[in-house]
């Protein structure tokens, strides 16, 4: 039997001569466990998973950032292994006919690895996120209530083709002390396994528990709703990394809370007071910089108090740069490239060189257009006049609110949070881009004197 997750194993490699015999061993050729097992195999991982996770909180900030280096070290080091098994991914998935895109999101190559490893480190020199004191009250009584952040358990992170999130997910959960089962997505699952071991050999380097990071080491699909069941209450999160059709299915059936959107439908408001100029260099940016990002801008809006002399060189702009663009009537008039946009275009998150435009009249209209279209994940207004701009970020209930500035700004590096495990558009706990301070929670520490209460 491994022990990595107490899967029957074909052919598991052994730690080589200058490895702890202790750390548990993953069977990097085995594609699938056994169906009928799966249920006490998922359970099993929750609770070593849980188990970590109590070592994990009481873990220092030093030693934590000593097993960072330590999983970075351990990725340089397995480099050749990674990118083999990786190479076996990527064959997979040309020789099952994926698209180019697809291919490029898996394919490790040294340059990527080294970046990989290097984001993992830069995620141990970020302050740690665990034991602050976010509030103190001092009762009439005598006692004193702390407020205190702490990590928030174990993070169950369900993610597809880019075989590097297992790095950068796990690294985020542990640096905010916490444990993390990861669930890699079919085509990354051999380079994924890879990766989970290096970070599995880092943390015992440091003294910590190798099981505060488990990949499940199958492709079955039932694994994914044994996860999102809770696996009997040791899983305290879900946060799903793909594509829409995860993000709705970890949505509808997640019996635990889950950080994640589900479409990044954003817009650019180029509101009455806009600079020309400005408005035009944010809004190429937020469309154009990166098409299939969250962060990009899928509808412009307009006020028709500036459409006279501001619509047609924005959309002239966006048609220049490649982007096709789907107007109402109004915009349809500044240019024959114009196609007709449809009800369904402003629901849309087309995660493509596509936009759609629409003249407003005024920010009153802005808002209400945002709001019935939106997904509350960002977006953003250009404007000279700080009442708008005010009211603007005020009342748009997004994660993200920009003035002036792109919506592509919506990341966790960008944010200064050193790397970001997705963007949460929920209004409980996490909002917006998920670094390791949203990570934790809190809990009240009450020190008395022997008071009771009358």
């Amino acid at each position: 039997m491994c022990k990595y997750g107490s899967l029957p194993c074909r052919a598991v490699e052994r730690p080589s001569p200058n490895e702890d015999a202790s750390v548990p061993v993953l069977n990097l050729r085995s594609d699938f466990a056994e169906a009928d097992a799966l249920p006490e195999q998922m359970a099993a991982i929750g609770r070593r998973a849980r188990a970590a996770a109590r070592q994990m909180a009481l873990a220092s900030a030093q030693t934590k950032d000593i097993a960072l280096k330590a999983i970075a070290a351990r990725l340089r080091a397995s480099g050749d292994e990674i990118v083999a098994e990786n190479a076996r991914d990527v064959a997979a998935a040309q020789k099952a006919g994926q698209t180019v895109a697809l291919i490029d999101r898996l394919t490790l190559d040294p340059g990527r690895l080294a970046a990989m490893a290097d984001a993992v480190e830069k995620i141990g020199s970020l302050a740690d996120p665990v034991g602050r004191q976010l509030a103190a009250i001092e009762r009439p009584n005598g006692l004193l209530i702390e407020r205190i952040t702490v990590p928030l358990g174990v993070i169950g992170v369900i993610f597809e083709s880019r075989p590097n999130v297992t790095a950068d997910a796990g690294a985020l959960c542990l640096k905010a002390g916490n444990a993390a089962i990861l669930r890699a997505g079919s085509d990354s699952h051999r380079s994924a396994m890879a990766i989970a071991r290096a970070m599995s050999l880092g943390l015992a380097d440091a003294g910590l528990p190798a099981e505060a990071i488990q990949l499940v080491p199958t492709r079955d699909r039932t694994a994914v709703g044994l996860m999102l069941s809770g696996l009997d209450g040791c899983v305290d999160v879900i946060v799903p990394r793909g594509g829409r059709g995860l993000v709705a299915r970890v949505q509808q059936e997640a019996r635990v809370p889950v950080f994640a959107h589900l479409d990044g439908i954003n817009h650019v408001y180029v509101a009455a007071g806009a600079d020309l100029d400005m408005a035009r260099t944010v809004l190429l940016n937020s469309k154009m910089r990166r098409i299939s990002v969250c962060g990009a801008a899928e509808t412009l809006l307009v006020d028709r108090a500036c459409a006279g002399t501001h619509l047609a060189p924005l959309v002239s702009a966006l048609l220049d740069a490649g982007c096709a663009v789907r107007g109402d009537a109004a915009t349809r008039t500044v240019d024959p490239r114009v196609t007709a946009a449809s009800e369904e275009d402003w629901h849309t998150e087309y995660l493509d060189a596509v936009i759609a435009v629409r003249v407003v009249d005024g920010i009153g209209a802005a808002i209400e257009h945002i709001e019935t279209y939106g997904s509350h994940h960002t977006d953003a207004i250009i404007t000279q006049d700080d009442a708008e701009a005010t009211r603007f970020l005020a009342e748009v209930d997004s994660a993200i609110v920009t003035h002036n500035a792109s919506t592509q700004f919506a990341d966790g590096g960008e944010f200064g949070f050193g790397a970001e495990i997705g963007i949460a558009t929920g209004r409980m706990h996490a909002r917006g881009p998920v670094g390791v301070e949203q990570l934790t929670t809190f809990k009240y520490r009450v020190h008395g004197s022997g008071q009771i209460r009358p």
